[in-house]
């Protein structure tokens, strides 16, 4: 009788078996890949699978796994290739861009666990572990621990109804708001304008409440504004509160809304994919790339090329018009950053200081591609205040 428990080696699997494997499940890394590729000659092998093609079986289960990633199969066949050449025709190269892209979030994988820091005028928020620590000065309720807490000169933890996982926050000058596991949406501070999505504006919110009005509509990212709030669901629809001076909203018009409404122009044009918001303007990225705004047009911020408020969300034509698949933007208080699917930079606003990055101290009316990082492959922008901060892979 043969012996059912007899141990095997992997490389006794047939190639298809193997790259089952490494496609399925939970995702490998690009640096796992070649790690494999590296120190096993079954991983590094073509083993007769499309040999003038891939370089080894690592290579298609890169390739595979490239093309299952929600990023690169929303770009179209020449950004795809673009980005293929940009990588040196390296599968596991296209991989690890894609997934540093994903990741490129505002949360930060540290040794002591993931991290994600935001600011306000007077003071810090800190996400560790899913809880959430604050520090620094403010008689609004930002700091999320009661009326009697004015100041803290050190991190202190931030009390949630339990489970208190938190995954994202975002902060402005007096108010602030924390996505949930769960998808719920808690906001705290000076709610005089609407911007925390409760009607109550007789007085701060001094400890992160639940915004009602979104109770069940479960979001995965939150941007806040000046005075005013962004809130992207997880189907992708965009919501906001607060007030709407510039028309910040989306929704048309000036006028205040107390609590989160949907930007329903937004809803014909593709799926919402990330946000960003400056003082008073906002900027919204989709699953094709294209990138709308609206808000304030002061210093340009909109990439229109004019200073005129937009009070409905318009697609910003030089990305549209030369086919640039746009995937991350980050807004600051005069300038904006974006980067697109082939790991290129654009700026535009104000240049003052040279924050732009091109050189000089002009303006830019419209999004111009930053050359002076033409050769290096960007994975993640930011903008704080009136600096920038790219990181390449």
């Amino acid at each position: 009788m043969a012996d059912r428990s007899r141990l095997f080696s992997i490389e006794e699997l047939p190639s298809h078996l193997i790259l089952e494997i490494l496609t399925s499940g939970e995702r490998l890394s690009a640096v796992d890949l070649v790690s494999l590729e590296l120190t096993s000659r079954t991983f590094g092998g073509s083993h007769g699978v499309y040999p003038t093609k891939f370089r080894s079986l690592v290579d298609l289960a890169a390739f595979q796994l490239c093309a299952t990633n929600e990023v690169y199969s929303g770009m179209s066949w020449s950004s795809q290739r673009e980005v293929f050449d940009r990588c040196d025709g390296n599968w596991k190269r296209v991989l690890r861009f894609l997934q540093s892209v994903e990741q490129s979030s505002d949360m930060v994988q540290t040794s002591a666990g993931n991290m994600q820091i935001t600011t306000g005028r007077y003071h810090t928020l800190l996400i560790s572990n899913s809880s959430v620590y604050s520090c620094g000065s403010s008689l609004c309720g930002v700091l999320g621990h009661g009326p009697e807490t004015t100041q803290c000169v050190a991190f202190t933890r931030i009390n949630f109804p339990p489970p208190a996982n938190v995954m994202q926050v975002s902060a402005s000058h007096n108010h602030a708001a924390f996505i949930m596991q769960s998808g719920e949406v808690f906001t705290c501070g000076d709610n005089s304008s609407f911007c925390c999505g409760h009607r109550d504006t007789s007085r701060p919110i001094f400890r992160p409440r639940l915004v009602e009005a979104m109770k069940g509509i479960p979001c995965k990212q939150v941007a806040a504004g000046l005075n005013f709030t962004v809130f992207l669901t997880r189907q992708g629809h965009l919501y906001t509160c607060g007030t709407n001076t510039h028309g910040q909203l989306g929704h048309g018009d000036t006028q205040d809304q107390p609590t989160p409404k949907m930007v329903e122009q937004l809803k014909g044009v593709g799926s919402v994919v990330q946000i960003a918001a400056g003082p008073s303007y906002v900027l919204a990225v989709t699953d094709n790339g294209a990138v709308y705004s609206f808000g304030s047009g002061s210093n340009f911020c909109l990439g229109h090329g004019e200073q005129h408020n937009e009070f409905q969300p318009r697609a910003i034509q030089t990305f549209k018009r030369k086919g640039i698949h746009i995937l991350r933007v980050s807004a600051g208080d005069e300038h904006v950053v974006a980067l697109d699917s082939s790991g290129y930079v654009y700026t535009w606003g104000k240049g003052y200081c040279g924050a732009l990055g091109h050189g000089d101290e002009i303006d830019k009316t419209l999004p111009e591609h930053l050359i002076s990082l033409k050769s290096q492959l960007a994975v993640q922008v930011s903008l704080c205040k009136k600096e920038e901060n790219i990181c390449s892979g």
